[in-house]
């Protein structure tokens, strides 16, 4: 592959020492002026899906910067097999939950399929519902080149935005699964040129799904806002899982990028189990679970 990128070098300044994300912020939420400023500083930070207000306060506590209110939802929370069924009133009901549920994350929020392709306009529309409706403080839409014109008007509106681009599940039929993107020299250029655009564009993020390490490292290099890797290799600034991956809650095989941290779906399953046994042979309720 080429080596020569379209990307302009970061631009680097020196900042002050410690931490801005994990462990720093604690009295607000973070901003993407905070992710800009651990971009410069050269600090990592992690973000996990969320879509409910139980869950997203555990990953707030633990001191989590970023959570994804991702339309990731309908495979692993609404029982459908892909992104593409998602509606605006699902993302608009489980957003609002997660803002609910956290005090410090900066809440990030897709905007489904169908929501923001057909026009600008409507982008811009459906975007103001999750932030006046849900009160998330940003969006994420995919695409690079052909999403750059929606990114610059919703960003000259006052919306933040992080882009998505590399594989884009919302694109599953157009591209006959989840493939990964960016091999060979032709896609490489693209995604180069992708990243590119929605720099330009305003983006205050770039989401890199499925995209060879080598090549997401470059694009990291020569970006000046973070870029957040998954399935991209160690070399971005942040990383991102999905909550039911990464905990262990996902059925059968999960991806190859992912890290289990735990196995929550067992110990439901023993504690389902074990219920169910109490309340058949009679030892629960007992004596202390009941009113006298």
């Amino acid at each position: 592959m080429n080596n020569a990128s379209p990307l302009q070098p970061a631009q680097t300044q020196d900042a002050p020492a410690g931490t801005t994300l994990y462990g720093g912020v604690t009295n607000r939420r973070v901003t993407v002026r905070d992710l800009a400023k651990a971009k410069r500083n050269g600090e990592r930070w992690a973000m996990l899906t969320a879509y409910d207000a139980l869950t997203a306060g555990v990953f707030d506590e633990a001191g989590i910067p970023v959570l994804l209110v991702g339309d990731s939802a309908g495979n692993c929370h609404l029982g459908y097999e892909t992104t593409v069924p998602v509606t605006m009133d699902q993302m608009v009901m489980m957003s609002a939950a997660v803002v609910r549920g956290t005090q410090r994350a900066l809440i990030v929020a897709d905007l489904p399929f169908g929501s923001y392709q057909e026009s600008p306009a409507q982008a811009m529309h459906n975007a103001a519902r999750l932030m006046k409706e849900a009160g998330v403080q940003a969006v994420k839409l995919e695409g690079g080149e052909r999403s750059a014109r929606t990114i610059e008007l919703l960003v000259d509106a006052g919306i933040p935005v992080m882009a998505h681009i590399g594989l884009t599940p919302q694109s599953v039929h157009a591209f006959g699964g989840y493939p990964v993107q960016g091999r060979g020299d032709e896609a490489a250029h693209q995604l180069l040129r992708d990243a590119k655009a929605v720099q330009q564009a305003g983006a205050f993020a770039v989401v890199l799904e499925a995209v060879p390490a080598e090549l997401a490292a470059q694009v990291t290099e020569h970006s000046a806002i973070p870029t957040v890797g998954i399935g991209g290799g160690p070399g971005t600034d942040a990383q991102v899982l999905v909550w039911t991956d990464f905990a262990g809650m996902t059925a059968g095989r999960v991806p190859k990028f992912v890290k289990q941290y735990a196995d929550l779906r067992s110990t439901l399953a023993r504690a389902a189990a074990e219920f169910a046994t109490d309340v058949r042979e009679g030892t629960f309720p007992g004596p202390e679970h009941s009113f006298s």
